[in-house]
Formats: C-alpha cells, sequence, structure tokens
C-alpha cells in the first residue's frame, strides 16, 4: 500500500520546475474550459436527464486527468502524490457511481483545475517575463551590433558590444534570480499539489494512528 506522502520536502530540479510551471498554463487552460463548460451544460439539463452523461464525462474526465497531474508532479517535480481516492464497490454501477459523488477526492480534483488556470497563467508570465530578460541581456553584446542604431535600454542608447557588456552582467545577475525563483515555484506548487490531489485530512490523520493501532494490537 502506498504512504498517504512521502514526508520530504519538495526540492525538484530547475529543468523539471521550468517545464513543469510553463505547463500549467495550457494545461491549467483545458481544465478550466472543461469545467466552466461541461458543468454548466450538465447541470442544466440534467432535469431532463440530457445532462447525465455530461456529467458523467466530466467526473470520469477530471479523475482521469487528476491522475495525469499527479504522475507530472512526479516526473517533473520529484513529488509523490498519493491517490486519494476511495476503494469502489466491486459490483453495481450506481454504488460506484454513489461512491466517487461522495468522495471529497472528486470535488477538490474539479476544484484543482478551476483554480489551475489562474495560478498556471501568474507562473507563465512570471517566468517567461524573467528567463526573457535574463537571456536577452546576458547575450545583448552578441547582438546589439545588428540593431538598427543599437538599442535603447532606458535613457542609454547602446550602439556597441562593449557599451553592452554591464548590461550583460546585469543580465546574469537576472539569470541567476530565475533559477532560484524557478525552483521555489516549483517547490511551492508542489505541495500546492499535496495538498489538492493527495488524500485529505481525514485519510492524513488515518494513515498517522494506523501505525500506532498495529504497534498496540502486536
Amino acid at each position: 500500500m502506498h504512504a498517504v506522502e512521502d514526508g520530504t520536502r519538495p526540492h525538484p530540479s530547475v529543468a523539471g520546475s521550468l517545464g513543469y510551471l510553463l505547463l500549467n498554463f495550457p494545461v491549467g487552460l483545458a481544465g478550466f474550459v472543461a469545467v466552466v463548460t461541461l458543468a454548466p451544460v450538465g447541470l442544466s439539463t440534467a432535469i431532463v436527464w440530457l445532462g447525465v452523461p455530461v456529467l458523467a464525462v466530466l467526473i470520469l474526465g477530471t479523475r482521469a486527468a487528476a491522475r495525469f497531474e499527479r504522475a507530472r508532479a512526479h516526473a517533473l517535480l520529484g513529488t509523490y502524490v498519493a491517490s486519494p481516492y476511495r476503494p469502489l464497490p466491486a459490483i453495481g454501477w450506481r454504488a460506484r457511481w454513489r461512491a466517487r459523488l461522495l468522495d471529497g477526492a472528486t470535488w477538490r480534483d474539479l476544484g484543482y483545475f478551476v483554480v489551475l488556470f489562474p495560478i498556471g497563467t501568474a507562473e507563465f508570465v512570471v517566468l517567461v517575463t524573467c528567463w526573457s530578460v535574463g537571456l536577452g541581456l546576458t547575450t545583448l553584446p552578441t547582438y546589439v551590433g545588428y540593431l538598427p542604431e543599437g538599442t535603447d535600454l532606458g535613457l542609454v542608447r547602446i550602439t556597441s558590444a562593449v557599451q553592452a557588456l554591464p548590461w550583460a552582467v546585469a543580465g546574469v545577475l537576472v539569470l541567476a534570480l530565475s533559477v532560484v525563483l524557478t525552483r521555489e515555484l516549483g517547490a511551492v506548487h508542489a505541495r500546492f499539489a499535496r495538498l489538492a490531489l493527495g488524500p485529505g485530512p481525514r485519510a492524513r490523520r488515518l494513515a498517522e494512528t494506523e501505525p500506532d493501532l498495529r504497534s498496540a494490537v502486536a
């Protein structure tokens, strides 16, 4: 049986964090559009049963997407997020659907994909800005001569590679800060993924008391 969580502090790599955080924007956009489109359509037409298949697709699709998110967090952030779902009954489709609907993890999955869009958008904008500025300034001496009449940086006009050297140094500093920022954002999002997509407080409490119960029985 898997542990509820690995118990370690997330410490993802820079490359893994960068790839994960940049992908949050398209993944969050797709998840947000799916939830805010299918949920209203399904709820509004459920009274005539037309919306029931739509809601079923939404729930099954969200749970599958959440499994993908746990795998993505493990692959890119090195963070294990345990499956939070309660076991489904062995037989009876009504009982199985009832278990899914009463499982709080199902609704936390839906909430995750709603909030991932704004979070992923903010992460995307911050990282693209920082890395673009850092790379642009660092490599400025190599291409400033090809710009028409140099380039303006604030109130200073840069027309030669020598003049661009101080800005290249500043670009290296921005890149260094971007590396730190990327890893920290990756670690923060890893903790968020554990909280939103992992077992809830009740499951964690049960997991903590289970070793004590086993030792008492022994």
